[in-house]
C-alpha cells in the first residue's frame, strides 16, 4: 500500500488535520518503508528528501498520526518502537532473531478471541481491543 500524496492529504483532511509537508512526509515514509519502521528508519528516509527536517518535529508529527489513528505503534522485544500504517484490524508475527514484524490476519482467530473473552470476563477490566504479537522465527519460504 503506497498511497499518492493526495492520498495521504485526504487522510489527514479527514481526521481534521492541518495538512503540512512534515506531516505528508512522515505518513508518506511509514507507507513506503514498510516491515514497520522506526522512527530513526523514518528520520533517514525523509532527509533524503527535506535534509533540514528536525527529529523532534518527526517525533510530533507520529505522535498526532498516532493520537488521529492513521498510524499504530508496535513495540518489538528490542523495546524498539516502530510504526504501522495499516490500522485495520491485524496481528503482528514478530522474529526477535531478525526483528522483522509482518502483519497477520486472521478472521477466524480474530472470532476465537472475541468469543473467548465474552464467556470469560476480566473482573474489573473493559476489553477496547484485542491484538496479538506472536514470537517466532521466520524460516525460509
Amino acid at each position: 500500500m503506497n498511497p499518492t500524496g493526495n492520498q495521504i492529504s485526504d487522510r489527514l483532511k479527514e481526521k481534521g488535520l492541518k495538512i503540512t509537508p512534515q506531516r505528508i512526509a512522515v505518513l508518506d515514509a511509514v507507507y513506503r518503508l514498510k516491515n514497520h519502521p522506526s522512527a530513526e528508519r523514518i528520520i533517514e528516509y525523509i532527509r533524503n528528501e527535506h535534509p533540514g527536517i528536525a527529529s523532534g518535529t518527526v517525533y510530533k508529527v507520529l505522535d498526532v498520526l498516532i493520537e488521529n489513528e492513521l498510524v499504530i505503534k508496535v513495540k518489538t522485544e528490542r523495546d524498539i518502537m516502530r510504526y504501522d500504517g495499516i490500522i485495520e484490524k491485524h496481528h503482528h508475527l514478530y522474529c526477535a532473531d531478525t526483528d522483522k514484524i509482518e502483519d497477520f490476519a486472521d478472521s477466524n482467530l480474530d472470532e476465537l478471541l472475541s468469543d473467548y473473552f465474552r464467556k470469560n470476563d476480566i473482573a474489573g477490566f473493559e476489553i477496547e481491543d484485542i491484538s496479538l504479537q506472536i514470537k517466532g522465527k521466520f524460516r525460509t519460504r
